[in-house]
């Protein structure tokens, strides 16, 4: 039988991490606990990727928290990209586009995905490409078209 020497955990911690493992948890959460764990296994960086299937920057990212004694912190760091768009910006689009541009000082009648863009940046100091803009317009229901008599 092959003993295999721990690198990073004590018996405690990689019980505390694998007890984790059997949680019911999110994917990512999995995914960081499963890096620590192979990690410790003293499986390689690029080993840990194909196996977890993850980036080369997460799997450098979680090995070095897990070396530093910090494998607790699996669950500290918010996942994915910060959401900058907030329920502020959220309710002010809504009543942009529920309203004329002309009501606002612009000379045009229609909002489009750029105006709305631009106005949101000066009032509110957050830009977004125009494509968001209208993704965010659809997600509510929202659009920056015309709508046809049919439909209204």
């Amino acid at each position: 039988m092959k003993v295999t020497q721990r690198l990073f955990l004590t018996p405690n911690q990689r019980q505390l991490l694998q007890e984790n493992l059997q949680a019911n948890l999110r994917p990512e959460f999995r995914r960081r606990i499963h890096i620590m764990l192979l990690a410790d296994a003293g499986e390689s960086q690029t080993q840990i990727c194909k196996k977890v299937g993850c980036s080369q920057e997460a799997a450098r990212y979680w090995i070095s928290v897990v070396k530093k004694g910090q494998f607790h912190k699996w669950n500290d760091s918010p996942i994915g990209r910060p959401k900058i768009v907030n329920e502020q910006y959220i309710q002010r689009l809504k009543e942009l586009v529920s309203n004329s541009p002309r009501e606002y000082g612009y000379a045009f009648e229609r909002w489009t995905a750029q105006w709305l863009n631009k106005h949101l940046a000066k009032e509110l100091g957050i830009s977004f490409s125009n494509y968001h803009i209208t993704r965010l317009l659809k997600s509510m229901g929202l659009s920056t078209r015309k709508q046809n008599k049919s439909q209204a």
